[in-house]
């Protein structure tokens, strides 16, 4: 459908699933042969267990928040101080080669939280941060995944416009349709064109009357909930290898997409 790999941003409060689904689509995407890079976007950074990524191997990943002197080199500003000059535009395109972790055909790429309160400016970290998300969703040739936060820190218009997906993951509940709304408001004031909701931990629930409540959004699927799922960490195995059912519906969430911006851009062109 197109030379460059997919882009998808996922987005979604913490525990609705977002990581589950990240995890899902890296690991079918990485069946169909296709190289994967794996952005974990989100301060609470576990996309790495989820797709079962070993103890030693996450050990060797450096999180690029958190390097100083990475963010001193190339913004020209040192994390932590007040005031001063950095760079709007860092050099970014080594990074990934250096600071990736792989197995099989997906690499993981921490970015890491920038700095909280007491702890001074986050101007550069942000920076660097917006910049290589933005160089990984426009000029990367490979399927990129993204793992965000439940706000858009990093999501620059830039990026916004070379996202070819954006989902909001929810919960079944009024409080998490609520923040899918606003997210989904904000996505589409920085031009992102394709915005999607999966709902997550399906149980007891009729779909049709969750898809009567977001008529106003796109859903695009919907994940059962699944106790195998639960305790998956606990056994140290990937949802990919103990639920098969969640597995066959991200696959289904993957080939309605596919076929959204499959017309999308057939209907560019008449």
């Amino acid at each position: 459908m197109k030379e460059k790999g997919i882009k998808i941003a996922i987005s979604g409060k913490g525990g609705v699933g977002k990581t589950t689904l990240a995890s899902l689509l890296c690991h079918i995407l990485s069946r169909k042969k296709s190289k994967v890079l794996a952005v974990d976007a989100d301060p609470d950074a576990n996309l790495g267990m989820a797709l079962g990524f070993s103890s030693a191997l996450l050990a060797q990943a450096t999180t690029i928040a958190q390097d100083e002197k990475l963010i001193e080199e190339r913004t020209g500003a040192v994390p932590g101080e007040f005031g001063g000059w950095f760079a709007l535009n860092p050099f970014v395109e080594d990074i990934p080669e250096k600071y990736v972790v792989k197995q099989g055909n997906i690499s993981l790429l921490q970015m890491g939280a920038k700095s909280t309160g007491g702890t001074g400016c986050a101007c550069p970290q942000s920076i660097l941060l917006k910049s290589l998300l933005n160089h990984l969703v426009v000029e990367r040739d490979e399927a990129v995944i993204v793992d965000m936060e439940a706000g858009l820190e990093h999501l620059g218009r830039g990026t916004a416009e070379g996202v070819d997906a954006f989902i909001i993951v929810v919960e079944p509940g009024q409080r998490s349709f609520a923040t899918a709304r606003a997210v989904a408001k904000m996505a589409k004031d920085l031009s992102v064109q394709n915005v999607y909701v999966v709902v997550s931990k399906l149980h007891g629930v009729n779909p049709s009357s969750i898809k009567d409540e977001l008529q106003d959004l796109n859903v695009i699927g919907f994940l059962p909930y699944k106790v195998e799922a639960v305790y998956a960490d606990l056994q140290g195995k990937t949802i990919f290898d103990l639920c098969p059912d969640l597995v066959e519906e991200a696959a289904a969430i993957l080939d309605r997409i596919d076929k959204e911006l499959a017309e999308a851009i057939e209907n560019s062109q008449v």
